[in-house]
Formats: structure tokens, C-alpha cells, sequence
């Protein structure tokens, strides 16, 4: 096993930087020879380096020489399943690459909160941006990101943006995809929870969700929608709403994971069966998903991946090796898991 690590087997910068006792960044300005590092550090690396047998990636390290990248975010809750990904994902590029991660952290999604942390992260010297769903649709088009005159991508958005890069899953086809797997199952009456408008996605959903009741010649029904806010309790407002009805739905897709928990947690107040008296459906695939009883149907869209994407094309641009071609949206694969919460015939 030893020998095996010598050669450089899974050893990483992040796993050099952890032996020697610095940050990867640090590590990047020892093994690229840029950056200030004191004698006593650059040979505690270097013994690190010896040790381990790295061997770095020369893609990559040239990249992180090019330019010191520091990479900020604007995000608002870590505890959220979603946002701790993209995270995850985040610094597995930075950590990869040789970059630094800033964090700037809003309170909610208001412009002044969020203008004041993208000023902040830029003085901090972050050169790039990475936003949080729903801080790209909030600043765009305000002037801001050309005044501050650094890369900004927007993760999970759907849709384009003319001032940054978007990276994320095509919500609406992944909704319509999701709906008809619903009707497939002989749903004839599916209850829909939104997301809330301040979210992009929310609409392109929505959308999603209309257009596979058109393809079936089903018709449009007002009552069968509800709005939510991407958050348990919300969801549990809308099976209240939904099972209130005088003709209520045999299925309900919400737009999130943690509003289709709420919509369980009510089906079981309601002393219904999952999926013999109404089936459940989801979107984005959380931990939550498979924690639940029964298990939840929902559309996976991979926030890890999708934060680390997003991540490399800002390190790419800020180093001026765009490997991405210009690409201002890139639109990541999704796919529909079914479980125990759908999975009965009508």
C-alpha cells in the first residue's frame, strides 16, 4: 500500500495540503513556484510532496498558475440539503484546481443585502463569483456585475441570463419528464406545488408541469395548483389545500424534495396511503428523499456536480484558459428516480 502511495495513487493536493498542515492554495505556490511561502512551509510541503508521491496534474497546474483565483459565494443557508451540495461540489473544484473559496453569506434574497456581499467578497479580492439560486435571477440585469468587472456564474438556474454564466438542469423538460411518469402511472388528477417566483426555475416548472398535461389532453385546473416556498412547511400548506378539495388529486408533484415531505406528512395525518391512496413526487433528489417513509419519486439533478462545473468554468475563465468555449449555459443531465411513493398503477 505504501508503494502504491508513492506513486501518487488518489493523492490529491487537498491531501497534500492536510499532511504538511497548510491550505491547498499554499501548496499550489510551492509545487507551481509562485505565490510568497516561507522557507520553513515550502519545505514542509515539499516533504509532504515526497512523501505521498504527488504528482500533480499539469492541466491543472497550470491553470492555478496562471493567476491566483479566489472564488466567492453568495448563498444564504447552508443547513439547506441543496445549498450544502453545491458547496461540497464548490470546494471539491477549488480544492482540485489549486483555488480559494470565499464565502459571503446573505440573509435573504434582497438586492441591497446581496449587492453589499458581492462588493464585500470583490474588495476581499475574489475575482469570481459563484451565486446561489435565487441571487443570479435577483442581480441580472442591474449593472452590478459589469461594474464589479469579475466572472459570475449563477447555479441550478434553468434558463439563460445575458450577464452570466448559468449552470443547471433543464427544469422544464425534467417537470414535464417527472409529469409524465405521473399520467403513465393512470394519474389523471395530479396536484402541483410551485416554488416561489423569486426563483427562475419556479415558472419554467410550472411550465414543464402544463405542458405534459397538454400532451395528454388533460385539462388545466386552477384548484390543482398551489403555491409554495421551497420548504417543508410550505409543502404542508399545500396538501392541506389540495386534500381539501371536493375532488382532490390522486397524485401531487411538488417542485422540491423537502415541499413533497410536507405533502407526505399530511397524506399520513390524513391517514392515506403512500402510493395506494395518492402518490408523491418530488424534485432535486435530497437526502430527505430516501429518508422519509415510503421513500420518495423525485427528478435527481445533481448539485454536486453542477456546483463543481460551475466552479471550474469560473477558475477557467479567471485564469484565461476557458476550456468551456464561451459557454454562457450549460445544462447538466437529470434524471427521473422512482421509489415506493408512486410506485402502483391506477
Amino acid at each position: 500500500m505504501a508503494r502504491a502511495r508513492r506513486k501518487g495513487t488518489g493523492v490529491t493536493i487537498q491531501t497534500v495540503a492536510e499532511r504538511a498542515g497548510v491550505s491547498a492554495m499554499t501548496v499550489s505556490y510551492v509545487v507551481n513556484g509562485t505565490g510568497r511561502v516561507s522557507a520553513a512551509t515550502r519545505e514542509n510541503v515539499l516533504a509532504a510532496v515526497r512523501e505521498l508521491g504527488y504528482q500533480p496534474n499539469t492541466a491543472a497546474r497550470s491553470l492555478a498558475s496562471a493567476a491566483t483565483c479566489r472564488i466567492g459565494v453568495v448563498y444564504q443557508n447552508s443547513q439547506n440539503a441543496f445549498l450544502s451540495a453545491m458547496l461540497v461540489g464548490a470546494l471539491n473544484a477549488t480544492s482540485r484546481l489549486g483555488a480559494e473559496l470565499m464565502i459571503g453569506k446573505v440573509e435573504g434574497p434582497v438586492m441591497a443585502d446581496t449587492e453589499r456581499a458581492m462588493r464585500l467578497l470583490v474588495r476581499g479580492g475574489a475575482n469570481a463569483i459563484l451565486l446561489a439560486p435565487p441571487y443570479g435571477e435577483l442581480v441580472s440585469g442591474s449593472g452590478l456585475i459589469a461594474e464589479l468587472g469579475v466572472p459570475v456564474a449563477a447555479v441550478a438556474h434553468g434558463g439563460e441570463l445575458p450577464d452570466m454564466a448559468t449552470i443547471g438542469v433543464d427544469d422544464r423538460a425534467a417537470t414535464r419528464a417527472m409529469a409524465e411518469r405521473l399520467i403513465a402511472r393512470g394519474h389523471r388528477r395530479i396536484g402541483f406545488v410551485s416554488g416561489p417566483p423569486s426563483h427562475d426555475s419556479s415558472p419554467l416548472r410550472l411550465a414543464g408541469f402544463r405542458d405534459a398535461l397538454v400532451a395528454a389532453g388533460l385539462p388545466w385546473e386552477e384548484a390543482l395548483v398551489q403555491p409554495g416556498r421551497f420548504t417543508f412547511e410550505s409543502g404542508l400548506e399545500a396538501g392541506e389545500a389540495l386534500l381539501a378539495l371536493s375532488n382532490p388529486p390522486t397524485a401531487i408533484f411538488a417542485s422540491n424534495d423537502d415541499m413533497a415531505s410536507g405533502v407526505s406528512a399530511v397524506a399520513h395525518r390524513h391517514r392515506l396511503r403512500i402510493p395506494e391512496d395518492i402518490a408523491v413526487a418530488g424534485f432535486d433528489d435530497a437526502p430527505i428523499a430516501v429518508k422519509i417513509w415510503p421513500s420518495l419519486t423525485t427528478v435527481r439533478q445533481p448539485v454536486e456536480q453542477i456546483g463543481e462545473r460551475a466552479t471550474e468554468l469560473l477558475v477557467a475563465r479567471v485564469t484565461g484558459r476557458d476550456d468551456f468555449g464561451g459557454a454562457q449555459s450549460l445544462r447538466m443531465p437529470f434524471e427521473v428516480i422512482e421509489r415506493e411513493s408512486t410506485a402502483i398503477d391506477r
